[in-house]
């Protein structure tokens, strides 16, 4: 099989820490070693942050914010991102 598109669903929520390492590991190098759109659900902003072209930020099911990783971390527009991204900062 060659897929074109792959989708991750909260592939290292239920992983250790170090596992969890090991798996994004995987994907990130599936993602440079293939001609691969991927798209992955994840609350690892830290991993979205490093591996993202595009973080897009849902709420009650709607697409509200969809930026650059730079523009979404450094730079939110939507006062629901900046909350959500304030509650990130705040529980590490």
């Amino acid at each position: 099989m060659r897929p074109k598109v792959m989708l991750f669903d909260e592939v290292p929520s239920a992983l250790d820490p170090e596992l969890c390492g090991e798996v994004l590991n995987v994907i990130r190098r599936l993602g440079h070693e293939h001609d691969l759109t991927m798209l992955m659900v994840t609350h690892q902003m830290g991993f979205a942050k490093e591996f993202a072209d595009r973080v897009c930020f849902f709420s009650q099911g709607k697409i509200i914010e969809q930026a650059a990783p730079q523009q979404f971390f450094g730079a939110p527009q939507h006062e629901r991102t900046q909350q959500f991204l304030r509650a990130v900062r705040e529980a590490t």
